[in-house]
């Protein structure tokens, strides 16, 4: 008798699609994933590169900063290191994929790798998207949770490991 396969529910579904999704990302620094989804349709998706017609980091290197970001009303160091700023992160992508095509976002959910940055969390909030579930926590991610949590926009974080 064959092996009974347990149907993912649509939260590992969709997740599924953005690890398939990062498979595709130019910036081995951070291979990472997005997928917009509503009513259980997939919208957009992106992943991780540099902008369109311009060389990957993988091809000629990463362009490197040393950044040091303090937390909103904190004025703590939240985090500080090298960013390669070549790249658009997969959530920018996904949302800029949409708009290139006419689609509208708002009351729709971003699956992604890690807890959105807050660059990212902030387009995420102007787009009208009501929900955000992660695969992963994101060393610097205090910004976009407590930018979530002020405006009640639900975060899930599937695995609170942090994802690099």
């Amino acid at each position: 008798m064959d092996q009974l396969v347990t149907r993912p529910t649509w939260d590992e579904y969709f997740m599924s699609i953005v690890d398939a999704t990062a498979l595709r990302a130019t910036c081995d620094r951070g291979k990472s994933g997005a997928v917009i989804v509503k009513r259980n349709r997939i919208l957009s998706a992106g992943y991780v590169g540099n902008p369109s017609k311009m060389p990957h980091c993988d091809e000629v290197g990463h362009t490197l900063r040393h950044v040091m970001e303090k937390s909103i009303g904190h004025g703590q160091i939240n985090h500080e290191g090298d960013h390669c700023i070549s790249t658009v992160h997969a959530e920018a992508n996904a949302i800029c994929n949409a708009a290139r095509n006419g689609v509208p976002l708002n009351g729709s959910t971003m699956y992604c790798t890690m807890v959105p940055c807050y660059n990212c969390a902030k387009l995420i909030v102007q787009c009208g998207m009501h929900r955000v579930i992660a695969k992963f926590d994101y060393h610097h991610s205090a910004d976009s949770k407590f930018l979530f949590k002020e405006l009640n926009i639900e975060l899930k974080i599937l695995n609170m490991k942090n994802a690099y």
